[in-house]
């Protein structure tokens, strides 16, 4: 890998919002190829709803900076977008669904809750998830099947309960998409079943200004399974939101 041209971005650090089961080790690849000067991973937890976690953010994150989310961190960060879109010097959203969820999804988001708290999160993701997860090319790489299992092996029972809240609860806030004006990103997975490619034309559609980007021979986890692919526009991302603060 050669190393990226550094990006000093001290007055507008990069905030980095995981998914579910998820923790900083999702970013490690790409934060790595970006080569920032600012960064922060964050887990989403200790909050039932989207609402809730965004004002827990806006307490303590700095008054502007640049927002990826990842999957559930895309939907907060969506949140946030609706909540205090004067903070944002640039969104990126990564394996987005921008749509409310489904009411009938409730139930079954909640009993997967229980069977993985019974059967370890490790072993419930690889039994469950694993195979949606990644593109079908990837699916015989062990060494990211076992970061995804760590990840979740990680994960307390609490959090991926409130992770599950926030995903039943949330909203569909793709006009507050349409009415932002910074540099807007969206990236996806060619492969990726959960957040569809139809999902990311929804979002695209609401923000006629953004970039859409669609890795090929990827999945929902694009993000480890295609850093150096997904770190060239994130950088280019990052580069035009600073020139516009």
């Amino acid at each position: 890998m050669t190393p990226s041209a550094f990006i000093d971005n001290g007055d507008t650090p990069l905030v980095l919002l995981g998914g579910t089961l998820c923790n900083a080790r999702l970013w490690l690849p790409l934060i790595e190829r970006l080569n920032v000067s600012a960064v922060t991973c964050l887990t989403v937890a200790n909050a039932a709803s989207a609402q809730a976690f965004c004002r827990q953010l806006l307490k303590v994150l700095p008054s502007r900076f640049l927002l990826a989310g990842f999957s559930l961190g895309a939907i907060v960060a969506l949140q946030l977008a609706a909540d205090a879109p004067e903070r944002l010097a640039g969104l990126a959203l990564l394996s987005v669904n921008p749509l409310a969820d489904n009411p009938e999804n409730a139930a079954v988001r909640r009993a997967a809750v229980q069977a993985a708290g019974a059967q370890g999160h490790g072993a419930w993701l690889s039994s469950t998830l694993w195979s949606k997860y990644v593109a079908p090319a990837n699916l015989g790489n062990r060494t990211l099947h076992d970061t995804l299992c760590l990840m979740a092996q990680e994960t307390d029972g609490a959090t991926f309960a409130g992770q599950t809240e926030i995903a039943i609860s949330r909203s569909d806030n793709r006009d507050a998409l349409s009415a932002l004006s910074c540099p807007t990103l969206i990236l996806n997975g060619e492969h990726d079943v959960i957040c569809t490619p139809q999902h990311h034309q929804l979002a695209a559609a609401s923000a006629p200004g953004a970039t859409w980007i669609t890795l090929k021979s990827a999945g929902h986890f694009f993000v480890l399974e295609a850093a150096d692919r997904a770190a060239a526009p994130l950088r280019q991302w990052i580069m035009e939101s600073l020139k516009c603060e």
